[in-house]
């Protein structure tokens, strides 16, 4: 395409989908019935896949050295989700670099380069159609934390374009149906453990979430079901953001960023208490299949115990940005917590091994 027609994509109007739920809720599903949908309103619309942009390598989890695999995940991820919304912000800028990724981005070139061809196919529509034409990202993603889907939401608020979510409601047992049919399945402890994080778009508690519906997709996706995901992305098209006036919604953003911090604090200190109790284990001649046990369920105390204070700290009206509170001191008191939660299980489990 040339960079006149280029051009001319950017000035239709836009709308950034989150298409968000566990993993085999049915949101690839959903997003092709939608760009076939689409097509037929003479809409250009792509899908930006996660899954195939964001290399395997990012998931990895760790291994401690007695050789019990802990449900710890790399944080490299989080790097590259943000290197999509990159990729999206420059074809926003710059489209004349049509699928050309940014410096220094580890995001998959192919798979990239898929997402925008069916953005750009010139001889679909003659040039006052292409002027007109809505252009449409569906964000294919679990999305459970609000943080992630907060940062698309800024995106769209920073270019003035639409921005909708729609949560697709489908319940554990059939996901986890689904998965194994996969040619590439996810494990099921890790759906296990989503699950106990996944936090659905909350509007009443997030006005930016406004803009969302809820699908439950335990069924076939229906007709009707299509019909209110067009109705709610033609709403967003027809009413794009703005830069907020006061600083209501950077608020918001300064407190989900000061949560992050804190969880994450905590977590590293958690985990060190975790080695501890597994050294202590070791020490005592634990029997391996306690100790499997022991990582098994200090483990899972933990992600329960993150997710728990994680909401804790977004629910506190007080909780503001990082200056305003004492991180420090709000990290070693969640720790100590985490602490009598491990001696506890600690003690039992040697109960058991005597």
């Amino acid at each position: 395409m040339a960079a006149e027609e280029a051009r001319v994509v950017t000035r239709s109007p836009a709308c950034l989908c989150v298409l968000c739920g566990l993993p085999a809720a049915g949101k690839s599903t959903l997003a092709r019935k939608v760009l076939l949908t689409a097509a037929l309103h003479g809409w250009r619309a792509t899908v930006v896949p996660y899954d195939d942009l964001i290399p395997e390598h990012a998931f990895q989890t760790r291994v401690e050295e007695d050789g019990v695999k802990l449900q710890q995940v790399h944080t490299e991820w989080k790097s590259h989700r943000q290197a999509v919304l990159q990729c999206i912000e420059q074809f926003l800028e710059k489209p004349q670099l049509l699928a050309e990724l940014p410096v220094g981005s580890q995001i998959d070139s192919a798979a990239w380069q898929q997402c925008i061809r069916a953005l750009l196919q010139p001889e679909a529509l003659d040039h006052s159609q292409a002027e007109r034409a809505p252009l449409l990202f569906l964000l294919d993603d679990n999305f459970y934390y609000p943080s992630m889907r907060y940062e698309v939401y800024q995106l769209a608020r920073k270019y003035s374009l639409g921005f909708c979510q729609v949560y697709l409601q489908c319940d554990l047992e059939s996901c986890i149906s689904r998965n194994q049919s996969r040619s590439k399945p996810i494990p099921t402890e890790v759906m296990l453990e989503m699950v106990k994080r996944l936090e659905s778009p909350n509007p009443q508690k997030n006005s930016w979430e406004t803009n969302s519906i809820s699908l439950n997709t335990t069924d076939n996706l229906s007709k009707c079901d299509i019909q209110k995901v067009m109705e709610l992305i033609s709403s967003a098209l027809s009413n794009p953001l703005s830069p907020a006036e006061d600083n209501t919604e950077q608020k918001e953003a300064d407190r989900l960023k000061c949560a992050t911090n804190v969880v994450h604090q905590t977590d590293q200190a958690c985990r060190r208490h975790i080695s501890e109790a597994m050294k202590t284990a070791r020490e005592n001649q634990v029997a391996p299949k306690h100790m499997k046990s022991l990582a098994a369920q200090l483990n899972e105390s933990k992600a329960t115990f993150l997710h728990s204070l994680r909401r804790q700290l977004l629910q506190e009206a007080s909780f503001a940005q990082e200056e305003d509170m004492d991180v420090e001191r709000v990290v070693k008191r969640a720790v100590d917590v985490f602490d009598h939660e491990k001696r506890e299980i600690l003690l039992r489990i040697m109960n058991e091994n005597s």
